[in-house]
């Protein structure tokens, strides 16, 4: 695609990225097909083709709008349309840069400002969201439908998780809703990996992995967070940590970007390229290590629903599926398992009406081989999904841990 950037566009740190973007887009169009924003509203604005050429617009000096901003707000960031297109349009990159130009034209309405700013204070404070779903948890009665399909049907508490004791070390990104949300993920997959003869090394100093802050018009803030994780990792990297694993798909598709977005930072490009390098979704860890001699004892039929960031943004798709059929699980057959359900991150939040009607769809499809249980391998997609009150779902390493219980020790 043809394009000239205006004289401020070319300015920006990114532009020339921008305009390598753009220009690799053929306008084939082959992306809508997959869309699941377009597929629900049948606007050209809201498949990806529009919102590319809104964001041209806008870079060749064009005003950006109100409207403008909301049709690239409706973007799940889902990256299906990467996955289906044919020139390889690295589409989400060009976003990022599009809404940043645009949120800093565009002022937000009051409401919409406090929503973000307190999104953003909620994930780096994960003590603040512990108490804030405590509270919520006690007043549920009370509280509205659309709150009270937030908040986790039930909360089961954190096991003990394993001493380190192993010679291979992994560093654990905790997350920063998830051991509130869900606290026994975490300590699941100790416990499975300390079996598999690899320890957690704890890193205390490490938090939010900054992908809320960066896709919530603070990408500045996003980007000190990579730094302070990256600086809270580095000792543990130095003394031979063979991986930083993220159990939350969503957290591992930005950990594994901190190269790309740091590449510029003279004093971090370096150590953000190793990060990169070391973070590993939990699916590749286990997945690569002889799990054969275990016996897993489990009659439930599973519905695996595969979060965009594992499948679209890590290219992990059908990973989670090929790792419980090989340790011996019965999976029901889901249909149309590459759209989204609609978390995608905070966006059950910002746009609650269009992420109901994905969510239903999904479910819909999750539920047509009717399993005893759903499991995902992301905590925003297991919320979103669970709050419909439907089919319980849960992070697949619980269900393996539990199965795995009577196995014998390998380490």
């Amino acid at each position: 695609m043809q394009t000239t950037l205006s004289d401020a566009a070319k300015r920006l740190a990114r532009a020339e990225e921008a305009e390598s973007i753009l220009r690799t887009c053929v306008h084939c169009g082959f992306c809508n097909a997959t869309c699941p924003t377009y597929q629900l509203l049948g606007d050209e604005l809201d498949g990806p083709r529009g919102r590319i050429y809104l964001i041209k617009q806008v870079l060749e000096g064009h005003p950006a709008s109100a409207k403008t901003q909301l049709h690239l707000d409706r973007c799940l960031s889902c990256r299906n349309c990467e996955t289906t297109c044919p020139s390889g349009v690295d589409y989400h990159n060009l976003l990022d840069i599009g809404r940043a130009v645009v949120d800093q034209a565009v002022p937000r309405p009051p409401l919409q400002r406090a929503l973000r700013r307190g999104l953003r204070s909620l994930a780096s404070h994960p003590q603040a969201f512990k108490r804030l779903v405590q509270l919520g948890r006690s007043i549920e009665s009370l509280l509205p439908a659309p709150l009270k399909a937030k908040l986790p049907r039930s909360v089961p508490p954190a096991q003990l998780r394993p001493q380190p004791r192993h010679a291979r070390r992994v560093l654990l990104l905790e997350g920063c809703v998830q051991p509130s949300l869900s606290p026994n993920t975490n300590a699941a997959t100790a416990r499975v990996l300390d079996r598999l003869g690899i320890s957690v090394t704890p890193a205390p100093l490490a938090g939010c992995c900054g992908a809320v802050d960066y896709h919530l018009d603070a990408q500045a803030s996003g980007l000190e967070r990579a730094r302070r994780n990256i600086d809270a990792w580095w000792p543990a990297i130095e003394a031979g940590a063979e991986a930083i694993v993220q159990t939350a798909s969503g957290c591992g598709a930005f950990v594994k970007e901190y190269a790309t977005l740091l590449q510029g930072d003279a004093q971090y490009a370096g150590k953000a390229r190793r990060v990169s390098e070391l973070a590993r979704d939990l699916v590749e860890v286990i997945g690569a290590e002889p799990l054969e001699p275990l016996a897993c004892h489990s009659g439930l039929v599973l519905a695996v629903h595969c979060p965009c960031t594992l499948q679209h943004a890590q290219k992990l798709g059908g990973s989670v599926e090929a790792l419980l059929s090989r340790l011996g699980f019965t999976l029901s057959n889901v249909p149309d398992g590459h759209l989204c359900c609609g978390s995608a991150g905070t966006y059950s939040l910002t746009q609650p009406a269009l992420a109901r009607q994905l969510r239903d769809n999904r479910l819909d499809a999750l539920e047509s081989g009717q399993p005893d249980l759903i499991v995902t391998a992301n905590i925003g997609c297991q919320t979103h999904l669970d709050g419909a009150g439907r089919t319980p779902v849960r992070h697949w390493i619980e269900l393996l841990d539990e199965a795995l219980a009577k196995s014998p020790t390998l380490a």
